[in-house]
């Protein structure tokens, strides 16, 4: 699995397109998607553009797909993953993950639930054994999880028949997930990065959310390497903890810049005073799925529902 990804949540219609083919032509070979991103057809078409002018061949390629919370149902799964492919017109998953750990009611693949989100009854394991299956099959080279905190994915490193390859989860500066990250490690589960740079501009323009690229010991950083970003110090932080990162932009100087983060280290003391950075606060995103429960009738605050409660 190549160390860095082109991420493409919150990427729509012809820039979504444009931002893949840039990715491709910046040195990217792992691409990371979901259902619900609404843009699977969109990344098809750059995909099919991309093996037609010979620019890159599929086996170059690490592709990840995701299950969506309203297609865990056992009988659902395998159409699920199908109807993604088909969407991007591909034969088959270098890794499939479930999205997050909740299981809602089936709404239909060509709807995926969001909003007035109705808990179902399809135990987590139930949906990991139909991946599994896909494992077994020509679909999905291989499978794993997101969003899975530690004890609920140690619960299913005891049970798993087929071990998760991944575990996709939050991790940046203010949100380090110290004990996860390790434990993962500690049982060869690669951990891959998303929201690596604390949501940037977007978050902190929609939630005010703080950024971690604005802080002034990343930004020192920074300066003290020539022609280096605070974001390509904190991309180069997480590669020096052994995690894969997803950056996602859709503007090519800046998909050129999250790449380019392999000529140069930073020291021991530099790794420690971004870790020290810790907040333990979550921002929620890649999507939210706390707000998707208003309207509904497992609806329990006035935010929505955090699963993660």
């Amino acid at each position: 699995m190549p160390a860095i990804a082109y991420g493409t949540f919150r990427s729509q219609t012809e820039k979504v397109v444009v931002g893949v083919l840039d990715a491709i032509k910046a040195g990217y070979r792992h691409f990371d998607l979901a259902h619900i991103y609404g843009n699977e057809k969109d990344v098809g078409t750059a995909f099919k553009e991309a093996f037609d002018s010979g620019l890159v061949k599929r086996e170059e390629l690490f592709i990840t797909g995701k299950l969506w919370n309203s297609d865990h149902d056992v009988e659902i799964v395998p159409q699920a993953c199908a109807h993604s492919l088909n969407n991007l017109g591909l034969d088959y998953f270098d890794l499939y993950l479930i999205h997050f750990p909740v299981a809602w009611k089936h709404t239909g693949l060509e709807s995926p639930g969001w909003g007035a989100s109705e808990l179902g009854n399809t135990p987590l394991i139930d949906t990991w054994r139909a991946m599994e299956k896909l494992a077994d099959g020509e679909k999905c080279r291989s499978i794993g999880v997101s969003n899975y905190p530690l004890m609920l994915l140690h619960d299913l490193v005891t049970q798993a028949k087929i071990q998760p390859a991944c575990n996709q989860i939050e991790v940046h500066p203010y949100y380090t997930r110290e004990s996860l990250v390790k434990y993962c490690q500690s049982r060869g589960i690669c951990v891959t990065a998303h929201t690596p740079l604390g949501g940037g501009a977007a978050n902190k323009e929609a939630w005010n959310t703080a950024c971690p690229m604005d802080d002034p010991v990343v930004q020192n950083i920074a300066a003290s390497y020539s022609g280096k970003t605070p974001a390509q110090v904190i991309l180069r932080w997480l590669l020096q903890r052994g995690v894969v990162a997803l950056p996602k932009s859709v503007r090519t100087s800046r998909i050129q810049e999250n790449i380019n983060v392999f000529d140069f280290d930073l020291s021991k003391e530099e790794m420690s005073q971004i870790s020290a950075l810790e907040k333990y606060v979550s921002y929620k995103t890649n999507p939210n799925p706390i707000a998707s429960f208003i309207g509904g009738p497992d609806c329990f605050s006035s935010e929505g529902t955090d699963i993660f409660d």
